[in-house]
């Protein structure tokens, strides 16, 4: 990341401050500007997408690789910023603001090159950790996904007693391989995991949730379903692995929304 905005620069705005973006507003839209920038510097976007009841405030293309969602471009309110993300399958690849109309970065994705490629073409763009697990395979990202959660588990086990009981439950469920190929994730001091790596995640596998008593509690797979209470972490993780559901497993790439009838 080579730009400096701050904070309170990067939230999009509802309205655009054409004061800011003059270019956009002579070329009558975010669109026209795109083309016009596009045909200077010899690339292909496609057609370029806009919010037609605000054509200044946000542009997209849609990519040739079909997993990928079509990437946006969205306006700052306070600065001059144009902030770029791209998601695939539930999970943001890329993301990053520059001064610039990020034509270049709109490119790459659209033509389905890789994350490192993007980050050549335009420097600004930025590639986290996780979504490079991700471009590897779901295995890579729920790897990496187990390791940081146990990882922020300890660093806040020794200030929050529900943490310090979460991170019993991920350590041991993490040995368990039925649960080891699955998608950790926490929610409202919750222990989940998800046959997808993708956001929003399925609820069809049991979860755990610490009680102040110092027991467990395991639900499943709807919060409304309790398979039973558990004095020990071991045994929270048994009744988890209990209700499983056939052929459950390993993770695969995806969302909630790809397990739901069309």
């Amino acid at each position: 990341m080579t730009s400096n905005a701050t904070s309170s620069a990067r939230h999009e705005p509802r309205t655009a401050d054409a004061s800011l973006y003059p270019d956009l507003v002579s070329a009558g839209g975010f669109a026209g500007a795109l083309e016009a920038v596009a045909a200077d510097l010899g690339l292909s976007l496609g057609g370029v997408l806009v919010d037609a009841s605000d054509p200044l405030r946000s542009a997209g293309v849609e990519s040739t690789v079909a997993d990928r969602k079509a990437c946006w471009i969205g306006l700052g309110s306070e600065e001059r910023w144009f902030f770029f993300s791209g998601w695939s399958r539930g999970v943001q690849l890329v993301s990053g603001a520059t001064r610039d109309l990020g034509a270049r970065a709109l490119e790459a994705w659209r033509k389905g090159l890789s994350l490192a490629e993007i980050r050549e073409v335009s420097p600004f763009v930025e590639v986290g950790e996780l979504a490079e697990a991700h471009e590897k395979g779901p295995a890579e990202a729920v790897a990496l996904t187990w390791r940081r959660l146990v990882e922020g588990l300890r660093q806040e086990s020794d200030r929050l007693g529900f943490a310090a009981r979460m991170l019993q439950v991920a350590e041991l469920a993490h040995t368990e391989p039925r649960l080891r190929r699955l998608l950790p994730f926490s929610s409202h001091w919750s222990l989940h995991f998800s046959t997808r790596t993708g956001y929003p995640y399925p609820r069809d596998v049991p979860f755990v949730v610490p009680l102040s008593d110092g027991g467990f509690r395991v639900h499943g797979p709807s919060r409304g379903t309790v398979l039973g209470e558990a004095d020990t972490a071991e045994q929270a993780v048994a009744l988890v692995v209990s209700g499983l559901p056939a052929h459950c497993g390993p993770a695969v790439a995806g969302t909630a929304d790809d397990q739901r009838p069309s």
